[in-house]
């Protein structure tokens, strides 16, 4: 049976945990132990309670299970190389990652210093917490799987199978970079938007928010020209990248997104990990970026009070 660690047991590697765990040997790693009893709240509001095995990385280090076909380091951004630190003397080096960070950050840098493979996955799977024992799936979305250099189609291939048997509809795909970049811009355009306001995501849908996403989309929309990021579904410029930001609005609508859930913990938020390769790069390109400086200042202002 096929082995998955799930290194980071927040909301998307808890979903993760309850959907493998059925067709495959599944454990969780973290700083900190979990109630062995976990409960998964389905998109239809059904309740299942599965029990998950869980390791402190402490406990890992003492009493190493079966060495793992797959690593998911499903940390926030700014944590996953700390996070794969903590376990590289319990894995072997050609062990194969799997990065599910928000933002185009960890990505490039971990693949540059692992010697293994490497997979990048890029979910709109919906999922926030309920405490230490309960994770809500909010909304089904859709994973792409690859890798930067386009080097391990096949064992891509292996993961997305893996994920579509679990019920996470996945499909291997050779341009990861386009689509980390591609949810780089619907992230900017949601996250720090609900995270200020308090709202979860289909709130942005009404009056009073609709007109702040419009803007964001478009200085999104002139870096990722730059960037040589072509737009979503075929579409053309600011208007196909705004649809797909709707698109993502109306399925995820009752998530609490990421950065949210952040705030709410008082705890950092990942907008260096998703305003600030934006930012960066409209810098360089010399592009006018006022909006998201401005949202990633009163993001900096807010994480400043916690």
């Amino acid at each position: 049976m096929t082995t998955h660690w799930i290194l980071g047991p927040g909301a998307i590697g808890r979903l993760l945990a309850h959907s493998l765990s059925p067709i495959a040997a599944t454990t969780l790693v973290g700083r900190r132990a979990l109630p062995a009893r976990q409960m998964l709240t389905t998109p239809a509001g059904e309740q299942r309670v599965l029990p998950l095995n869980s390791l402190t990385i402490a406990q890992l280090a003492s009493n190493t299970p079966v060495p793992p076909a797959f690593v998911h380091i499903t940390t926030k951004a700014m944590a996953a190389e700390s996070a794969l630190a903590g376990i590289t003397d319990c894995i072997s080096p050609s062990t194969p990652l799997v990065l599910w960070q928000n933002g185009f950050f960890a990505q490039p840098r971990i693949t540059q210093a692992w010697p293994g493979p490497v997979l990048c996955a890029t979910t709109t799977e919906g999922a926030y917490l309920t405490g230490d024992d309960g994770v809500v799936h909010a909304g089904h979305g859709h994973t792409f799987v690859g890798d930067l250099h386009n080097q391990h189609g096949a064992l891509a291939e292996e993961l997305a199978h893996a994920l579509n048997q679990a019920g996470l509809a996945a499909t291997k795909v050779d341009d990861i970079r386009q689509r980390l970049w591609q949810k780089l811009a619907v992230n900017a355009a949601i996250n720090p938007l609900v995270a200020l306001n308090g709202v979860l995501n289909g709130e942005l849908r009404g009056e009073a928010y609709a007109g702040h996403v419009v803007p964001v989309v478009k200085e999104v929309a002139a870096i990722m020209l730059a960037e040589g990021i072509a737009p979503p579904n075929d579409g053309n410029g600011e208007d196909a990248w705004l649809a797909l930001v709707w698109q993502v609005v109306e399925n995820t609508a009752n998530n609490k997104a990421s950065m949210l859930q952040d705030v709410e913990a008082k705890r950092p938020t990942e907008r260096g990990a998703i305003l600030g390769p934006l930012i960066d790069s409209a810098h360089r390109h010399g592009l006018a970026c006022e909006v998201l400086q401005a949202l990633d200042n009163e993001l900096a202002v807010l994480e400043d009070s916690f």
